[in-house]
């Protein structure tokens, strides 16, 4: 087996460690907690509702694949609406399962480049489509403030804190990305120095050709980037896809609320909650997100939500958001890779 691919098992068999330990942790807040009262909380749930909340868990997938199809297609590099899903698929997957999201990226832009995007324009899509995520959740976190101004205090003092940090990490990230689109000497600066530091600890080799090839590049990443920034329309498209994107996701819960029969005004304080949630989390990187964010869920539907069913409440929202929503992603992945191996065979 090659190196490659035992670490990917390796991280999806510590992601799946992880995710049962945080299940565990989730289930253990409630000493009446048992997967017949579970079952029959999830009987008792509106079918419509719960549908609704798995559309929104699909349309968290589709509308990435949608933005970063934008930005492409602003190239002149169009592909089909199942590839995008596909780009999608990959990014959350390794995301959910490699150290900080460091492979969701890389594994976006493999498939990009297998469906004809050049390795360049796939970089900079990704950049951009990066910064308006960062920038779509920022937007949305000021939102439920607006919305629902108490909901911050529903919440503990170490849950309040990784709020702040998250928001001031998103923040910095957001002018950062934004900085290394638009400033093409700075992203040469860091390109340039990490591969010097690569082919210090011999790593690379053949470092004066390498800095002269990045250079060749660099260039063309300046023509381009200017190009997308000309492009307000398709960065107006990419940013509200975005936003649809984070949007669905912390619809959630929203709908598993009105599903349990928690009321309108509840649902809309459980969605402050998913969002003030998603704020927090970025503050830890993965895999430790994935219990912050349970600890966060549980501390602010806690405040208002019967004790009896907020353990229930948050395994089912966080069953359908995120641990389904991997495991498709996975298997779509899984799919598409198998499908470029056998079309290479047959070549």
């Amino acid at each position: 087996m090659k190196k490659s691919s035992r670490s990917k098992l390796l991280w999806s068999l510590l992601f799946f460690v992880i995710a049962a330990l945080s299940v565990y942790a989730i289930v253990s807040q409630s000493r009446s907690f048992t997967v017949d009262t579970f079952m029959d909380y999830l009987s008792r749930a509106s079918v419509p509702y719960v549908l609704c909340a798995v559309l929104c868990m699909l349309g968290f997938i589709f509308f990435e694949g949608e933005a970063v199809r934008s930005i492409c297609r602003a190239f002149g590099y169009g592909s089909g609406h199942l590839n995008c899903l596909v780009w999608s698929a990959s990014d959350i997957y390794f995301s959910a399962i490699t150290p900080s999201a460091t492979g969701g990226q890389p594994a976006c832009a493999f498939f990009m480049i297998k469906d004809g995007v050049p390795p360049l324009i796939s970089t900079i899509a990704l950049l951009v489509n990066l910064t308006m995520y960062t920038f779509s959740i920022i937007v949305l976190g000021a939102l439920a403030l607006i919305l629902q101004p108490g909901i911050f205090a529903a919440f503990g003092t170490l849950s309040r804190v990784l709020i702040c940090v998250g928001i001031a990490i998103q923040l910095g990230l957001g002018a950062f990305f934004l900085t290394l689109i638009v400033n093409e000497k700075l992203l040469h600066r860091i390109c340039r120095g990490g591969l010097h530091l690569l082919c210090a600890l011999r790593i690379l080799r053949r470092e004066e050709e390498r800095q002269a090839r990045l250079s060749e590049h660099m260039a063309a990443y300046a023509e381009y980037s200017s190009m997308i920034m000309s492009h307000r329309r398709a960065l107006i498209k990419s940013f509200v896809l975005n936003l649809l994107q984070r949007l669905c996701v912390l619809c959630v819960p929203f709908f598993l609320c009105l599903a349990s029969g928690g009321g309108i005004g509840n649902a809309f304080r459980v969605w402050a909650v998913q969002c003030m949630t998603v704020l927090g989390s970025n503050a830890v990187p993965i895999p430790g997100a994935m219990g912050v964010s349970d600890y966060l869920m549980l501390d602010g539907f806690g405040s208002f939500i019967p004790h009896r069913d907020v353990v229930d409440f948050e395994l089912l929202s966080r069953a359908i958001s995120f641990y389904i929503c991997v495991l498709l992603c996975g298997a779509a992945t899984l799919w598409k890779y198998l499908v470029l191996k056998k079309r290479e065979r047959q070549l």
